[in-house]
């Protein structure tokens, strides 16, 4: 049974264009057998033999760093990497995907985002935590940002208990004043 890897290498009439997302979700076997194809653009599959690519493939994997990857694995790689967006490029990606949100409260969210950032959090929020946390405010009918609906809704944006309990050690209040709130 040809799995889409597999397929994607031997049927293509050009080279094929692989997206291998979250590499470090895969398991190890997985990231040996990736290697394979990465280094000799081949797989070797032991009932079937050596089966060689028809065309070099493209591949880019995405990695959120949950996990090191291996040395041999990074070393056939290029890296590039996507640093968070700007405000004004943030807050057109919440405007777009909650068109009801109001300005007032997409503005003071992205900047209450952008302020976390600048901390040492364990995880990062990104875009997707953004977008968490906008659609709990508006699911809570909250029109702005203020001290209750932050802790009401921080494990939204924050997706660890130490983030949370240092965010919270700092004073919420601080996080405001720094946004202009």
């Amino acid at each position: 049974l040809k799995r889409p890897l597999l397929k994607s290498i031997t049927t293509q009439e050009k080279a094929p264009v692989l997206l291998i997302d979250e590499i470090d979700r895969a398991d190890e076997e997985f990231e040996a057998f990736l290697l394979e194809l990465l280094s000799a653009f081949q797989i070797s599959i032991p009932q079937l033999g050596t089966i060689h690519a028809n065309h070099k493939p493209i591949i880019i994997l995405t990695s959120n760093r949950t996990r090191e990857l291996g040395d041999a694995l990074k070393r056939r790689c290029l890296y590039h990497w996507v640093p968070y967006p700007d405000m004004e490029k943030e807050l057109k990606i919440v405007e777009k995907h909650l068109p009801g949100i109001k300005e007032r409260l997409s503005q003071q969210l992205v900047s209450m985002v952008h302020e976390l950032r600048k901390r040492k959090l364990q995880k990062m929020p990104g875009i997707a935590e953004t977008l968490d946390w906008a659609s709990a405010l508006l699911a809570l009918e909250h029109k702005y940002i203020s001290k209750v609906n932050i802790e009401k809704t921080l494990g939204c944006v924050l997706k660890s208990a130490d983030d949370i309990e240092l965010v919270r050690s700092e004073g919420v209040d601080k996080f405001l004043a720094a946004v202009g709130l």
